[in-house]
């Protein structure tokens, strides 16, 4: 039996649901549910507490965990947050190119916009205006 379903079988022969026993773990109802549902383990510390709290040993409540299983989930737990935090670094460094490209923009307008107002103020003026 593996520990999700062993998990699930204790729980329901001691008549708790997954919110008591989320609160004697102090954890939510739904991380209790995804533990029965095999969508992740709880850590060291709430094992113990499991076994003890069920007064059973750490062997017969973990007994025919598939360790490999344990192993592939924290692997893609590992691979999701490594990609989560590339996307993040990619929109920051999009955010600076596009911030930088908009005062590159934002110094061309204004060099443009002086060169008009100059040019109106001295019409007249031969040195800024001819040509070389």
């Amino acid at each position: 039996m593996k520990f999700n379903e062993k998990l699930l079988s204790i729980r329901k022969k001691k008549g708790l649901s997954q919110e008591e026993l989320g609160m004697e773990l102090q954890v939510s109802r739904q991380t209790i549910s995804k533990w029965e549902a095999g969508q992740s383990y709880p850590d060291f510390q709430r094992l113990v507490r499991l076994s003890d709290y069920f007064d059973m040993t750490l062997d017969e409540l973990v007994k025919d965990i598939d360790v490999q299983d344990v192993r592939e989930k924290s692997l893609t737990d590992e691979k999701v947050n490594s990609i989560y935090l590339d996307v993040e670094n990619g929109k920051a460094k999009l955010q600076q190119f596009i911030k930088i490209f908009c005062y590159i923009g934002a110094a061309l307008i204004l060099i443009a916009a002086a060169g008009f107002l100059l040019h109106l103020l001295f019409p007249d003026t031969q040195w800024l205006w001819r040509k070389m």
